[in-house]
């Protein structure tokens, strides 16, 4: 069949802001399958420019697919763009399937096939296996009821299938990197760049999280085969950079141990980022150096709020003495830190952010990344908050980077003048410039010198959208009223099997894993 994937743009900050590109992991990943069946598979990355609405109905008209696969890895904030979007591709091509897939849809496929008409498919969950089952319905005309994992009308009536399977063999499907130039995409300073994932899913149980129940449970591929295609791309088309995807990779010690040996054994210049949590860091403290023997240059650490008792309310499982021995373990090793800090979980006040100040000067990470709460039907923290009132509702703001849920003590100004002062005191404090502009650190320097170099664009961003674009509700409905009843009961979409995972280690390092 004649399949075409598009990409949408996005709106966000982190999207627009760096001006450099990574390539659509999830996207590829269900093209790779899908070219391995057998069909004739292109993908539009509308990301590129980006381009215009406009230009991308153009192209997908001049492509005149059988099938078009819509989705994006943002999928909360960029579906209304899909929307807007999906209803011009059926105006033009009538008789085209559409097909949308992404953690968003997957959960709220009963409002988009009730709303949306032009969309007639939805896959829900991982889509490698579930969607060349799809298409392969769809081009003998058999039975949609009969694929698990989607979801569709029929009749007037919304069709929910079996959960498809879970992976358990996360090698078992490539990634089509033919799909697209590579040398189209970059990212941190000018570097070539990739996405790509080692792991999916994570063991701990945060309840804020939109991605942990997505992915059912932790799962990785063969640490070689891994550090083979790294390899393979460094060498056949020049990627430097490569952007962990995984939620977690560093989960069991042994196994993320054997990675880091393996890329090592390649002998290869790169440069790895990706996110983790600061107990696994001090727990591998006595391995550090593996990681940056491997390429590993900054790790995001999720540590997400300053206070304790806010971190065991959304079951963070972490301690504030754990974060900042994490950071310095990093910087003992020439690993930058990016502490992401949620300012809004709970109702906050000025003495609040004071304490969060002092707390964040106090943990001494390298970057700074603030974020807003933005809560997900499917997770426990959305029952837990779902009388809290809306000011934003544009769905394309639910992206982390703008508030969305109201306060009782402030308002969203004085928030977001406190944001903004902590950032900049933290990013422009003598250390943070010292580690930018003068460490003897090449790759530390160039990391910090390039995330300060953001940080100067999105701060002048915000405060511009703030101030004449990003329209805000009084008094605006519940969080209930807004996105509907709680569905964590959903959380995990998949169907598991807890069958044991083929890996051959030493003695050792098996019982270190049942240790972790």
């Amino acid at each position: 069949m004649r399949i075409l994937i598009v990409n949408p743009p996005h709106p966000a900050i982190g999207s627009r802001i760096p001006r450099e590109q990574l390539p659509p992991l999830g996207l590829l990943c269900v093209g790779g399958a899908l070219l391995d069946a057998g069909h004739d598979v292109t993908l539009l990355d509308a990301e590129l420019g980006p381009l215009s609405n406009d230009e991308i109905v153009q192209q997908v008209v001049t492509h005149s697919p059988q099938v078009l696969l819509i989705g994006h890895s943002g999928s909360t904030s960029a579906h209304p763009i899909v929307v807007d979007l999906t209803l011009r591709f059926r105006q033009e091509l009538p008789s085209l399937t559409i097909v949308y897939g992404g953690v968003f849809p997957t959960y709220h496929f009963h409002d988009i096939l009730t709303q949306e008409s032009q969309i007639d498919v939805i896959v829900r969950g991982e889509g490698e296996a579930t969607v060349p089952k799809l298409m392969a319905a769809i081009e003998e005309a058999n039975d949609l009821a009969n694929v698990e994992g989607i979801a569709f009308r029929r009749n007037n009536q919304i069709i929910e299938t079996l959960p498809a399977s879970m992976i358990q063999d996360l090698d078992a499907y490539r990634i089509g990197w033919e799909l697209v130039d590579l040398k189209n995409y970059s990212y941190y300073g000018g570097k070539q760049a990739v996405v790509i994932q080692f792991s999916r899913g994570c063991p701990h149980l945060c309840n804020y999280c939109g991605q942990r129940g997505f992915w059912a449970r932790w799962r990785h591929r063969n640490p070689k085969k891994f550090a083979k295609e790294i390899a393979w791309l460094h060498r056949t088309h020049g990627v430097e950079l490569f952007n962990l995807a995984d939620e977690n990779p560093t989960v069991n010690k042994a196994i993320w141990r054997e990675l880091c040996e393996a890329i090592i054994a390649e002998n290869l210049q790169i440069s790895i980022i990706g996110s983790t949590r600061a107990d696994d860091i001090v727990r591998d403290a006595d391995i550090l150096h593996l990681y940056r023997q491997a390429g590993v240059e900054r790790f995001l650490l999720g540590m997400e709020n300053t206070d304790e008792v806010t971190l065991k309310a959304i079951r963070k499982g972490s301690k504030t003495s754990t974060d900042r021995e994490a950071i310095r373990l990093l910087r003992q090793h020439g690993i930058l830190s990016l502490a992401t800090w949620v300012t809004d979980f709970e109702e906050v006040t000025d003495y609040d952010f004071i304490r969060s100040l002092k707390q964040l000067l106090w943990y001494d990470p390298d970057q700074l990344m603030s974020l807003y709460v933005t809560p997900h039907r499917w997770t426990g923290y959305y029952r837990i908050a779902s009388e809290r009132r809306i000011i934003q509702p544009d769905q394309r703001k639910w992206d982390y980077k703008h508030q969305v849920l109201e306060t009782r003590y402030m308002p969203p100004w004085r928030i977001f003048l406190w944001v903004k002062f902590i950032e900049i005191v933290l990013q422009a404090r003598p250390k943070a410039l010292w580690r930018s502009f003068l460490q003897p650190d090449r790759a530390a320097r160039h990391g910090m010198n390039w995330f300060t170099r953001m940080g100067r664009r999105v701060i002048v961003h915000e405060f511009w959208n703030f101030l004449f674009h990003d329209s805000r509700i009084i008094n605006g409905p519940t969080l209930r009223e807004f996105w509907g009843v709680p569905q964590d009961h959903q959380e995990i979409p998949l169907r598991m099997s807890y069958q044991p995972m083929k890996h051959t280690m030493p003695i050792e390092q098996a019982s270190s894993k049942v240790r972790s």
